[in-house]
């Protein structure tokens, strides 16, 4: 989600320098990342830094942003560099050692030591947000793990704002995904943004119509203020959507108490596979229809079965393009549609083909992950029956922004 992480440094850096923010209002994407009356405006330096710690379902990365204002008072900062690092599992993993999720936190904050000059520390704000994979703990579990988290930040030398650790709610997490510059570039408001986590999704994009705010469910449209203008935004974050969470779905296996011996089948895996695998603190047994058939045809009709009637469709979106992030990458990476360095523009309709490809000819896919075939496909589904994509709408792919 580097995309969502930007977004917030950004912000927080305009903030700083032009006190543009001084009371931010209740349904600001950034609400409780302001440090209270800090104003970098009389620093030293045109160059400042941020960290932020996107802590998903699958592992814990830290961004480590460097921005310069080139002419102070007429024109926002700009973004010099990123430093960019991960560590899996992610902290959900860590539910019965917080003490030992935060050490992973800890591990990474000695990276931002050494890029961020120690005469800047004091000022270098550094702010956790916990996704999808923290929602779906109990409560007592999340907030132990934060605890941990909070503590290992306040004993850094780096500034520490209010409600730095907290984990997002849906709408806010898909609100953050939005790219600052879509909203001041050449080309603001025409690009969408698509995000696949391990335990959610989230469709966020600038509505062009009046109608499709009249028939949007009010959850879905946060208002926000930039620059004096205010945007109304639809976005919205799908828990129990994500990639990994959508296996399970498909599987049968999501929110079922697993018992020991319990094998979870689907024509989406290789027919001969029996394996494990452990997610969200759980061992789940798998494998592949050893009756039934398989292949894209009967993977297609079990993932469908997650995503269909479930998702509202917005019609305008047919008619967008829209950058994809996370697994959508990773994905297209996996099964070369795209180059991983230079990312690269698909159609809906390529992710179909090569799920097409994968399943009916899963044996020749061995070494790749065992759930590439029921990936794919529900990648597929998600957009077209989920979303409403038509099979040539546009996709971009970009590491980060």
């Amino acid at each position: 989600m580097a995309a969502s992480w930007l977004t917030i440094f950004l912000m927080l850096a305009l903030s700083s320098i032009y006190c543009v923010v001084s009371h931010p209002s209740p349904d600001m994407w950034f609400q409780g990342l302001f440090p209270p009356r800090v104003c970098l405006a009389n620093a030293h330096t045109n160059t400042f830094y941020g960290i932020m710690f996107d802590a998903g379902s699958t592992g814990t990365r830290i961004h480590i942003y460097t921005f310069v204002q080139k002419n102070p008072g007429k024109q926002p900062p700009e973004l010099e560099g990123e430093i960019f690092e991960s560590v899996k599992p992610g902290l959900s993993a860590y539910v019965d050692q917080p003490e030992k999720g935060a050490e992973t936190v800890k591990g990474l904050l000695k990276m931002a030591k050494e890029a961020v000059p120690c005469s800047h520390w004091k000022e270098t704000p550094v702010v956790l947000k916990a996704t999808a994979g923290l929602r779906l703990l109990p409560e007592p579990k999340a907030q132990a793990l934060l605890s941990e988290v909070r503590e290992v930040f306040e004993k850094s030398p780096f500034l520490v704002p209010n409600n730095s650790v907290s984990i997002m709610d849906g709408s806010s997490e898909g609100g953050m995904i939005l790219s600052a510059g879509q909203l001041y570039g050449q080309n603001q408001m025409t690009v969408g943004t698509l995000d696949l986590g391990g335990a959610s999704t989230q469709i966020t994009f600038l509505p062009r119509s009046e109608e499709t705010l009249e028939q949007t469910p009010v959850d879905f449209v946060t208002s926000f203020e930039m620059f004096n203008s205010t945007y109304k935004l639809y976005t919205h974050s799908y828990l129990g959507f994500g990639l990994k969470a959508a296996r399970l779905a498909t599987l049968g296996a999501l929110e079922m108490k697993v018992v020991d011996g319990q094998m979870f089948r689907s024509s989406c895996l290789p027919e001969r596979l029996e394996a494990e695998w452990h997610f969200g603190g759980v061992r789940y047994q798998y494998g592949g229809n050893k009756e039934g058939e398989t292949g894209f045809e009967p993977c297609y009709s079990e993932v469908v079965k997650v995503v269909q009637g479930k998702l509202h469709q917005p019609d305008e979106i047919r008619r967008r393009s829209f950058y994809a992030f996370s697994y959508y990458y990773d994905r297209a990476v996996d099964t070369d549609l795209i180059d991983y360095e230079k990312g690269g523009v698909l159609e809906v309709r390529d992710f179909e083909r090569k799920a097409k490809e994968v399943c009916d000819n899963m044996d020749r896919y061995t070494s790749a992950s065992p759930f590439l075939c029921m990936d794919l496909s529900y990648i597929t589904a998600l957009l077209k029956e989920g979303f409403g994509f038509g099979d040539n709408t546009l996709l971009q792919f970009v590491i980060s922004w």
